[in-house]
């Protein structure tokens, strides 16, 4: 990763394009690196692609190793043996398989700037929150850093930037992004109306119905390693393995939540409806004092381990929780309660196919 340089200018219309490939290139190495499983998706498929992909074997991931070297402001680079190009010939991913139905918000959340394009001043204006700016230019990132951010949430957001550089060299555009790791979005739909207010593109981990947030995958996928949480494509791996320790109908009959109550009021009122000795609402819910957790070498908090449920309840905190695919990737019942906030995946989840919704 390269220190600051300017972009070189580029045209309104061109930077939303860019922003747009960008995003179907992040959301496809997802699906074809195995950071998001298909199956578990697998109502965004056709029937005709889940078919066709049944007999054919998954082909090789390529990936193309950094050379990093030591230095905390030292410029980092790629060996002179790294490719320019990419071979088309071998794609990553099975050609016959179909888009998820989620990438279709990927045209809906650039939609705000389809007619005007992106102007210098609307960039300009995210700075105002936002933790970093990224460019690529010639295959090399750059980086700006305005401010701190949560932990190291900007850290691993970057270095899942990077893995499109390695996985897809030589086929990310030139592009410019301003990305905000806080949780709640902050461009409000309310304050951009008319032909003439364009907001500001700033990325995030996600937004709400009246924001203009373009949502984008969170840091865990990557890695949490301030709560000992392993990057995704491993993780997943594990939580499959745990599923298969118990069938379904031999998991304990009650809806299980555990998290962190305080940071949210409707988390406070789920915990009214655990058990007591006056009422047993068939849950049990339990708090998760990180602090304790990191003081015993988090043995209590593997997410591998909690899938002994029949049911498992996904209730939002602060804003958006991340705990949202671990869950659903139980293969217990989800019941999802009603939420405000979304990211980039859920919303093209299917009531009572993937999910099940309550109040």
């Amino acid at each position: 990763m390269k220190s600051w340089r300017p972009l070189k200018k580029i045209t309104a219309t061109t930077t939303l394009i860019f922003l747009l490939l960008l995003l179907i290139f992040f959301v496809a190495a997802l699906v074809s690196g195995g950071w998001i499983d298909a199956f578990i998706f697998s109502g965004a498929y056709s029937k005709k692609s889940i078919t066709t992909t049944t007999n054919t074997s998954t082909p090789k991931r390529l990936e193309f190793p950094l050379q990093c070297t030591e230095g905390i402001n030292v410029p980092q680079g790629c060996p002179r043996t790294y490719p320019t190009t990419h071979d088309l010939a071998n794609p990553i991913r099975p050609s016959n398989l179909t888009c998820p139905s989620y990438f279709r918000w990927i045209h809906e959340d650039l939609r705000p700037w389809k007619d005007t394009g992106i102007t210098r001043d609307m960039i300009e204006q995210a700075r105002r929150t936002a933790h970093f700016r990224l460019l690529i230019v010639d295959d090399k990132a750059y980086i700006e850093k305005y401010r701190q951010s949560i932990e190291t949430r900007d850290m691993f957001t970057l270095w899942g930037i990077l893995q499109l550089l390695r996985v897809y060299p030589s086929r990310l555009p030139d592009l410019e992004l301003m990305f905000d790791c806080d949780d709640r979005p902050v461009v409000r739909s309310k304050d951009f109306q008319g032909p003439n207010l364009g907001p500001p593109p700033l990325f995030r981990y996600c937004a709400d119905e009246g924001s203009l947030d373009i949502v984008f995958p969170d840091w865990s996928f990557w890695g949490w390693a301030e709560i000992n949480i392993k990057p995704w494509r491993s993780l997943l791996q594990s939580i499959k393995e745990g599923n298969k320790r118990t069938k379904w109908e031999d998991r304990v009959p009650y809806a299980y939540w555990k998290g962190n109550p305080n940071v949210a009021p409707t988390r406070k009122d789920l915990l009214k409806c655990n058990v007591s000795d006056k009422n047993d609402w068939n849950t049990r819910l339990y708090i998760q004092n990180w602090e304790q957790e990191s003081k015993q070498g988090y043995k209590d908090s593997n997410l591998e381990n909690q899938c002994k449920h029949r049911y498992k309840i996904y209730i939002e905190g602060w804003a958006w929780s991340v705990s949202e695919k671990y869950i659903m990737a139980c293969d217990s019942m989800t019941l999802y309660v009603r939420s405000r906030y979304h990211d980039f995946f859920i919303r093209g989840m299917e009531p009572l196919q993937h999910f099940w919704p309550i109040r």
